[in-house]
């Protein structure tokens, strides 16, 4: 028969307190203390453990695709695997209900759309940043999601939000102010992205400054309808737009 360390552990402990039971005369033990198992996908994100724990949810959950619902309707996104820890972030936050208390704060029409906060939020969660995870392939045309950040005098090395999110609306881009970007940001878009940036839109100002980790798969015209609620101060909808999140 074979014992595991748990096993022997035990054995000797009983021994032990059945020799002290003997020596004592003490005919009564304590039972050993119950070993507490620590569930990985609750442990607490800091700046020390964001890599790790995000990289090691990410490989326990491959779920990728979410619902995002709201007054006007559903958007449907689809996460990427190329940004695990942007992707294994958003999967946690949904699935602890965090992000059921969210709203889209923040409306800029021909721009985006940005939720994940609220003023109106009970759960609270720990203080930290996600490394960035940029990928040349993931541009932000119309669709994009991608987290908000910090600018870059207080975060040069572009770390994202660790629960504010934005959805791409956008419009069409001229070639020339492509022609533009591509010099600003040193990069050169393709035949394909040149094209949905012309025709499905976007906004090429934000490629390489944020993370893009998914994008819409059905909705956008709810992002649309979003993006036409009336504003106040701060770019704040006059009426909230509150949103739940489920991960399929």
């Amino acid at each position: 028969m074979k014992f595991s360390l748990n096993n022997i552990f035990l054995i000797v402990s009983a021994l032990t307190l059945l020799a002290c039971g003997q020596n004592s005369g003490d005919t009564t033990t304590d039972a050993p203390a119950a070993k507490t198992e620590i569930n990985p996908d609750t442990i607490a994100i800091t700046p020390e453990n964001v890599k790790q724990v995000l990289t090691d949810y990410a490989a326990r959950h491959p779920d990728s695709i979410a619902v995002i619902t709201t007054r006007h309707g559903t958007i449907k996104v689809r996460l990427y695997k190329e940004t695990p820890m942007h992707r294994a972030n958003f999967v946690r936050l949904a699935k602890s209900g965090f992000y059921d208390q969210g709203e889209f704060y923040r409306v800029v029409k021909g721009f985006a759309i940005q939720g994940g906060d609220s003023d109106n939020r009970t759960m609270r969660q720990t203080a930290y940043k996600i490394p960035q995870e940029f990928n040349r392939k993931y541009i932000h045309k119309k669709g994009a999601l991608a987290m908000a950040r910090y600018g870059d005098d207080r975060n040069p090395d572009k770390e994202s939000s660790s629960h504010n999110f934005y959805i791409v609306q956008g419009e069409p881009v001229e070639l020339y102010e492509l022609r533009e970007w591509e010099r600003k940001h040193n990069i050169t878009y393709t035949p394909e992205e040149l094209k949905l940036y012309q025709t499905l839109g976007g906004e090429p100002s934000l490629d390489t400054e944020y993370t893009v980790f998914g994008e819409v798969i059905e909705g956008l015209d709810v992002v649309d309808k979003i993006a036409e609620e009336r504003v106040g101060a701060s770019s704040w909808p006059v009426q909230i737009v509150p949103h739940t999140i489920k991960v399929q």
